[in-house]
């Protein structure tokens, strides 16, 4: 039996949003950081954590997209998203 993947969290660090991308291969545990949702989602600085996973639920479809072919690329058990991979025309 398998375990569900966790929901979004704030990183204990405070430095990011983590969450698991679940592909056919398996889960990748992936991380966008708060300066990317600061560059590309709205997110204000310094703002709440319910502010922070809200922007990231609104951006997940881009984000996820993004993770998905980040671990594509370079695979790997852990993806972080910085505001470069936001910025690149594919």
């Amino acid at each position: 039996m398998e375990a569900a993947a966790a929901g979004p969290r704030i990183l204990a660090n405070r430095r990011g949003v983590a969450f698991d991308l679940v592909q056919a291969n398996g889960s990748v545990e992936c991380v966008v950081t708060l300066e990317a949702l600061e560059a590309y989602f709205w997110l204000e600085p310094g703002a709440s954590d319910a502010r922070t996973l809200k922007c990231f639920g609104d951006g997940y479809q881009r984000i996820a997209a993004i993770a998905a072919r980040k671990a594509l690329a370079h695979p790997s058990a852990n993806v972080e998203l910085t505001p470069s991979d936001f910025g690149r025309r594919l």
